[in-house]
């Protein structure tokens, strides 16, 4: 492409990003997120924004409207399980999704720099990090299930625990970790960032929304 289209692309974006506010609701966000899971498990999948176009619009920059901090498992890349495209989602990855310094500076910088109004921390069936860590075949993950560990609380030893339930409550766990962040909590309060669990099932490709947990009275 030569250099007068690409400043013409580029002008383009500039406006669209800076000339009107395009943000969308954690709600839209969130919506849009699960319209595209629902395609997915239809198999009705669109591929938004995969156009030779979308490519050159995103070169400068990023806007993404979702973050997903979900496992590096390979049957769970959020792009496809949500049908989305280029520059719509940005992705952490980490065995058992779970939120370190590293991933929490990761996290930080999208919701102040990318204009991400949705995140979502993605857990799934049969996850290997969790099985391993209930398990205690940890040899190779020691600081993943570590923190897996950490966000199990007491529930690592009871006998009877489920492995989804185990997942679920990582996730929800790793919820809570997030929100406790200073720069999270303002965007949260301000009602332009909201903050979810979910789980993921290999199965039926059906992405659920978990609730956050209550403390008991």
């Amino acid at each position: 492409m030569n250099q007068t289209k690409r400043f013409f692309i580029l002008i383009l974006t500039v406006f669209a990003v800076h000339g009107e506010d395009k943000r969308l609701t954690p709600d839209e966000a969130l919506a849009k997120l699960m319209e595209g899971n629902d395609r997915f498990v239809h198999a009705k999948l669109l591929h938004p924004d995969e156009s030779p176009l979308r490519r050159e619009e995103t070169v400068l920059q990023q806007n993404p409207f979702a973050v997903v901090l979900g496992c590096s498992d390979s049957r769970t890349p959020p792009t496809t399980l949500f049908d989305q495209g280029i520059g719509d989602i940005f992705s952490v990855r980490v065995a058992g999704n779970v939120v370190g310094p590293i991933e929490m500076e990761s996290i930080i910088y999208s919701a102040i720099y990318t204009g991400a109004s949705i995140f979502v921390v993605l857990g799934h069936e049969n996850c290997g990090a969790v099985t391993a860590t209930l398990q205690k075949h940890t040899r190779y993950i020691p600081l993943i299930a570590a923190m897996i560990k950490q966000n199990l609380d007491g529930y690592i030893n009871i006998e009877g625990l489920s492995l989804e339930g185990a997942i679920k409550k990582n996730a929800l766990a790793v919820v809570s970790t997030i929100k406790q962040n200073k720069e999270i909590n303002n965007y949260i309060l301000s009602g332009r960032l909201k903050v979810v669990a979910a789980y993921y099932h290999l199965g039926s490709g059906e992405v659920e929304i978990l609730e956050e947990e209550r403390e008991e009275s």
